[in-house]
C-alpha cells in the first residue's frame, strides 16, 4: 500500500512547488506594471523660516534715574510726657486713651493744686512785705540824713556853750564849776547822738541792700511756687496722638513719672535704607559748597521731593515727601539711611474712595529721584540677557551685541554704550537663539 502512494505525494508536492512560483511571478508582474503607472515627485526646495520678533528703533534720550527703598512710618516728634510736680491727679482728658486724638492746648490732666496755692500766697505776702520794709527804710534814710543836719547843728552850739562857760570861768571867774560841768555833759550828750545818728545813716544803704536781696530771695521762691502751681496742669504742646498712657484719676503721680507719650501725627518720617553704590551714583547733592559747614558728613543733601506709596494700598495711591536729611552710614551694610518727611495730609489720592491716610507703623515704598542720564536708551529687562547683551537686527540677520547696562529698574533697562542711534534692537524675549538667524521683524 505504501508503494502505490509514492507516486501521487511527489506529484502533490511538485505541483505546490509551481503554483507558488506561478503566484510569485504574477504578483512581480502586476508590480512592474504598476510601477510603470506611478510619476516620480517632484523635487523640494529649500527655504530658510524667518523668526518672527519685535523690534525697537533705538533713539538717545535723557532718562531720570529714580532710586526705591522701603521703610517704616514713624512720627517725627514723640513726646514722653512727666508730671513735673507730685500730687494726686484730679482730672484727666476724655480722649486719654491709647490712640486718642488731643488738640494743641488742651488739659491733658490736672494735680491737686491746694498745697502749691497755699505756698504762692504765702510767698507773695512776703514779697509784699520786704517791698514795704524796703520802702519803710528808705523813708526813714531820707528823715534821718535830714536830722543828721539838726543834730550836728546842735552839737556844734552845745560845744560853743561849752567852750564859752569853761572861758569865762578860768578867766574871768564868771559862773561855777558846776556849771562848765553841767555843759560839758550836755555837749558829751550831744556829741554822741550825732555818732549814733551818723552811725545810723551810713547803715540804712547796707539795711537797704540786705532787705533788696532778701525780697530777690523771696521773689526767686515766688515764682518756683507759680511755676509750681502751674505745672499743676498739664497742656498738650502740639495736635497729637497718644501712643502710651498708664495715669488714672486719683491716682498720685511723682515728680519726673513717665505717665504717657504723646506722638505729633502731622509730621511724619521715613528712614529708607539705600545702597552705598547707589547713593554713590544716584543721590543728588548740591553742587555749591561755599554754605557747607567744615565737617565729614551728608550736609549737602538736594531736599528733592519724591513719592510714597503704601506697600498694600492701591497701586494708583501716592503720598508726597521730601528727601531732608543722610541719618547714618552703616558699616555691615553699606547702606546710607535717608530720612524722607511726608505730611500726611498732602497726598495724591486724598479724594480716591477707599484711601486710607499715612500712620505710623504703615511700611512703605519710596521712589526718590536721583540724577539725569544724558544721552542713553531704554529698553524692557527682558531684552538685555543676563550675561548684558542685547540682539539687534542688521540686514534681517540677528546679530548679538554686548552692551553696558548703567542702571536697572523694575520694568526697564537704561544702556549707556554698545547701542548707536537707529539700531534696531530686538525686544521679543528670546531663549538661546541662533546668531545670523533670518528674522521676519515688526516695530512696537
Amino acid at each position: 500500500m505504501i508503494e502505490k502512494n509514492e507516486p501521487t505525494v511527489l506529484y502533490t508536492i511538485i505541483l505546490r512547488i509551481i503554483l507558488c512560483i506561478f503566484v510569485l511571478a504574477i504578483g512581480f508582474l502586476s508590480m512592474k506594471i504598476l510601477e510603470s503607472f506611478k510619476t516620480p515627485p517632484s523635487e523640494a526646495k529649500k527655504t530658510e523660516k524667518p523668526l518672527r520678533v519685535v523690534a525697537k528703533k533705538m533713539v538717545p534720550q535723557d532718562i531720570s534715574v529714580s532710586i526705591k527703598g522701603y521703610g517704616e512710618l514713624k512720627a517725627r516728634d514723640l513726646v514722653k510726657i512727666s508730671p513735673e510736680v507730685s500730687g494726686r491727679v484730679t482730672y484727666i482728658h476724655p480722649n486719654l486713651e491709647t490712640g486718642g486724638i488731643i488738640n494743641n492746648y488742651e488739659i491733658i490732666f490736672k494735680i491737686d493744686d491746694r498745697n502749691y496755692s497755699a505756698a504762692f500766697k504765702e510767698l507773695k505776702a512776703l514779697v509784699s512785705q520786704g517791698e514795704n520794709s524796703i520802702q519803710k527804710l528808705k523813708t526813714q534814710y531820707s528823715i534821718d540824713k535830714k536830722r543828721l543836719k539838726t543834730k550836728k547843728r546842735s552839737m556844734e552850739l552845745s560845744k560853743t556853750e561849752y567852750m564859752r562857760a569853761s572861758r569865762l570861768f578860768k578867766n574871768n571867774k564868771v559862773g561855777t564849776q558846776s556849771q562848765v560841768d553841767v555843759s560839758e555833759r550836755n555837749y558829751n550828750t550831744t556829741l554822741d547822738q550825732y555818732y549814733l545818728l551818723t552811725q545810723a545813716v551810713e547803715l540804712y544803704p547796707i539795711r537797704i541792700k540786705e532787705a533788696q536781696n532778701s525780697l530777690d530771695a523771696n521773689k526767686a521762691r515766688l515764682d518756683i511756687a507759680k511755676a509750681n502751681l502751674s505745672r499743676c496742669t498739664v497742656k498738650a504742646a502740639f495736635d497729637g496722638r497718644v501712643k502710651w498712657v498708664q495715669i488714672e484719676k486719683g491716682q498720685f503721680v511723682n515728680t519726673g513719672q513717665h505717665v504717657l507719650s504723646l506722638a505729633n501725627d502731622k509730621q511724619l518720617e521715613i528712614h529708607v535704607p539705600i545702597d552705598s553704590i547707589d547713593a554713590q551714583k544716584w543721590l543728588q547733592f548740591k553742587n555749591s559748597k561755599n554754605n557747607t559747614p567744615n565737617i565729614s558728613w551728608f550736609n549737602d543733601l538736594l531736599n528733592v521731593s519724591c513719592r510714597i506709596h503704601w506697600t498694600e494700598a492701591q497701586e494708583n495711591q501716592y503720598h508726597k515727601g521730601l528727601v531732608h536729611r543722610v541719618v547714618n552710614f552703616n558699616k555691615q551694610t553699606r547702606t546710607l539711611t535717608i530720612a524722607v518727611l511726608v505730611d500726611s495730609k498732602d497726598s495724591e489720592n486724598k479724594n480716591k474712595k477707599n484711601s486710607l491716610p499715612l500712620v505710623e507703623g504703615m511700611f512703605c515704598m519710596v521712589d526718590i529721584p536721583g540724577k539725569t542720564l544724558k544721552n542713553v536708551y531704554s529698553l524692557p529687562r527682558w531684552a538685555v540677557t543676563y550675561d548684558n547683551n542685547v540682539y539687534i537686527a542688521k540686514d534681517s540677520r540677528l546679530v548679538t551685541v554686548p552692551i553696558t547696562v548703567e542702571k536697572v529698574e523694575p520694568e526697564i533697562a537704561i544702556i549707556s554704550k554698545g547701542i548707536q542711534p537707529q539700531d534696531i534692537v530686538i525686544i521679543t524675549r528670546l531663549t538661546d537663539p541662533m546668531e545670523n538667524a533670518l528674522l521676519d521683524i515688526s516695530f512696537e
